[in-house]
């Protein structure tokens, strides 16, 4: 692997925490401005969350204004994307002079960070309330929070606050079909597919009528052939370069549990080394290694990356690859590796491709429950030549491979790295389909998203608000791996350029680190 906000971002540091999606929206009348409210993150002590103020008039306006109040005890913290001021309890957020003037139908988004669990109350937008119709006036006020507690191979539970007033039930909608109605503040949606993602609302009534529709929570149901759990979210850590951290105090700063530790290299022939030249155990990596078990967390190692002597090229066949591999995973007791096939020697040696799948398939069959990630390049539309090539052979030879990570950096980006990125993930979805006979679901389950914080090689700029729009969309398709290049680059430097120990942008420390953590 390689070593634009178009505004500054103030977002703090997160403890761990499950992303936990609620909701605080009552549609409003179409001759109103709105402001819908939704939490992004939530923790013990705390949580994320962001307004999308939408102008639903028929002309266009030049500027807006949310209030509202936080209950004692809570307060907002960091926030991004509007002037956020506190009066007591009462908060007051202005439009930047980019987001201030919206088109009829147009909308934007603001964001903060709230110490404290209560949620915003007599909310305002432009001096009109924030919530309102089209739901009956006479009926009950729309449920908020709502949430998933909980998902299974076939059902998904979800919970929400208790509307006050007269309440007869609640209905759970997929779409515009009910799934649910109960009397309760929860609800289990059964019968549904392995693997599948879905997208529910809540709506509260009684004898005169019917609330609106909360704002949509999403979850896909467990089964998922592909990495799940905390394996998931592995950021790149390189023990032997840029300046690299205590993994615990990463650790303990953003929730992380697993780091894809880089990167073994050929010592020699076919003996497997850190960096080339350091031993499987007693070195800086195997410290490394020790201190992240140490503090409940746990490793991938990272076979090649973009330069060095590599295992690949170097090992004269499949079975002697396997052999390699194998030396790392007995002196750590693996449950992943990560292959990261690069550049000409690699990625381009079609030879050097099929020895490589050839090995994972022994390393398969020798360790089962093991999972095997390949890590490579992409273009801005998807899987270049030799990508195709790899996955193609991969069903081919059926390598069994685990998931197909694809870097979206370094690719010709330009300004728009969420949409390029996605367009590329989307790619290689197609692409696993057409190999695999996949289904949309399984193929996101074995597709992983590896990204370069900050500044890239080519100054394409991924900043934090990127980093999560990527995370959200890549959590709601269930893909099993997303990381990023790399935590030792987690830290600021504005200005700094394309550098080992920092990201080249104004952030947090361990501000990439904390959002994947919440995947």
């Amino acid at each position: 692997m390689r070593v634009r906000p178009r505004r500054p971002l103030t977002l703090a540091v997160i403890l761990a925490a499950a992303l936990v999606t609620g909701t605080i929206v009552a549609p409003p009348a179409a001759s109103a401005a709105t402001a819908a409210f939704v939490r992004t993150a939530s923790w013990s002590s705390g949580y994320e969350a962001k307004f999308t103020v939408t102008n639903d008039t028929s002309t266009a306006i030049s500027s807006w204004t949310v209030q509202f109040d936080l209950p004692s005890g809570s307060t907002v913290g960091s926030f991004w994307d509007a002037r956020v001021t506190s009066s007591g309890q009462r908060v007051t957020a202005v439009n930047q002079s980019w987001n201030g003037s919206l088109a009829p139908g147009g909308s934007t988004t603001f964001g903060f960070v709230v110490a404290g669990t209560g949620d915003p109350t007599n909310c305002t937008v432009n001096g009109g309330a924030c919530t309102g119709g089209p739901g009956n006036p006479s009926g009950p006020a729309t449920p908020t929070g709502l949430r998933v507690t909980g998902t299974t191979a076939s059902s998904a539970t979800l919970a929400w606050n208790a509307v006050s007033g007269t309440v007869t039930g609640y209905r759970v909608y997929e779409g515009s079909t009910v799934k649910a109605t109960v009397t309760g503040t929860s609800a289990t949606v059964s019968g549904l597919a392995t693997c599948s993602a879905h997208s529910w609302t809540v709506t509260a009534y009684n004898s005169t009528g019917e609330s609106a529709k909360s704002s949509p929570v999403s979850a896909t149901t467990t089964g998922c052939t592909g990495g799940t759990g905390p394996m998931a979210a592995a950021p790149y850590l390189y023990p032997g370069w840029g300046e690299p951290p205590a993994p615990s105090t990463v650790m303990e700063a953003t929730g992380i549990k697993w780091f894809t530790i880089a990167f073994v290299l050929s010592g020699g022939g076919c003996t497997p080394a850190w960096d080339g030249s350091g031993p499987l155990t007693g070195g800086a990596h195997a410290s490394t290694i020790a201190a992240i078990r140490a503090a409940g967390g746990d490793v991938i190692p990272s076979f090649g990356g973009w330069s060095g002597n590599k295992l690949g090229p170097n090992c004269a066949s499949a079975s002697a690859l396997a052999g390699a591999y194998q030396q790392v995973i007995n002196a750590y007791g693996l449950k992943a590796i990560d292959i990261d096939i690069e550049n000409s020697d690699e990625f381009e040696n079609e030879a050097v491709q099929d020895r490589i799948l050839g090995a994972l398939k022994i390393v398969k069959q020798n360790n089962p429950g093991i999972k095997t990630i390949v890590t490579f390049g992409t273009t801005t539309t998807g899987p270049s030549y030799y990508g195709t090539r790899l996955v193609n052979q991969a069903a081919a030879l059926g390598a069994n491979i685990d998931t197909f990570t694809i870097m979206p950096f370094d690719f010709g980006g330009g300004a728009n790295m969420y949409q390029n990125t996605v367009n590329a993930a989307e790619g290689l979805k197609n692409t696993l389909k057409t190999a695999f006979g996949w289904s949309d679901a399984t193929a996101y389950a074995h597709l992983g998203i590896s990204g370069m914080n900050g500044l890239s090689d080519q100054q394409e700029l991924t900043s934090p608000t990127t980093w999560t729009q990527i995370r959200d969309w890549a959590k709601a398709r269930g893909l099993s791996r997303f990381t990023f290049w790399s935590v030792n680059r987690d830290r600021p430097c504005p200005g700094g350029g394309v550098v080992a120990h920092c990201s080249g942008i104004s952030q947090n420390n361990w501000e990439f680190t904390s959002i994947t953590a919440r995947y």
